[in-house]
């Protein structure tokens, strides 16, 4: 399967998590993700021009893009995972370690403000709140990085032969 090929396929097959997609399909449409998505953010900054002070670029059609494609770019993680006898919702440990860690630390920041407002030196507690905060934030940063990684390995397992779980190889 080729790059336009890939891309039709993923795009025809935007809703569709189910059967598997080879390596050349998903890896094919990721570079069509970042192509495009890097050409876009050259035309955003010569069409809506720079911030003089900053040096950030207005961004208007890259996120409009990138809206566009998280599903089927989704999807077609999906079907990969499904080709390496592998659950698709595996693509969702990332997101879900992020959700996870936010909430902890709003609760953390809660748990400690209410801590502080009952202590009669609230100094004593900002220390052992920012090391554990601290603390907190790189475990779940090598965790992230350890995901990650792996993710990437998943997707790039050879497909398994045959039919498996999830239908039989794809075309």
């Amino acid at each position: 399967m080729g790059f336009v090929e890939a891309t039709k396929t993923c795009l025809t097959k935007y809703f569709v998590f189910s059967g598997r997609a080879a390596r050349p399909e998903y890896w094919w449409f990721v570079l069509f993700v970042v192509v495009v998505s890097v050409v876009l953010a050259v035309v955003d900054a010569s069409l809506f021009g720079t911030d003089p002070e900053t040096g950030e670029s207005s961004q208007v059609l890259t996120p409009i893009f990138q809206l566009a494609v998280v599903v089927p770019m989704l999807a077609a993680g999906w079907r990969r995972l499904h080709d390496t006898g592998r659950p698709g919702w595996y693509l969702l440990l990332p997101a879900a370690l992020s959700i996870a860690t936010m909430f902890m630390l709003f609760s953390g920041i809660a748990v400690f403000s209410v801590l502080e407002q009952g202590a009669d030196d609230p100094e004593a507690l900002r220390g052992p709140a920012a090391l554990l905060g601290v603390t907190g934030l790189i475990v779940v940063g090598v965790l992230q990085l350890i995901l990650s990684v792996l993710m990437i390995w998943w997707l790039s397992r050879p497909s398994q032969e045959g039919t498996n779980d999830y239908g039989p190889p794809a075309a």
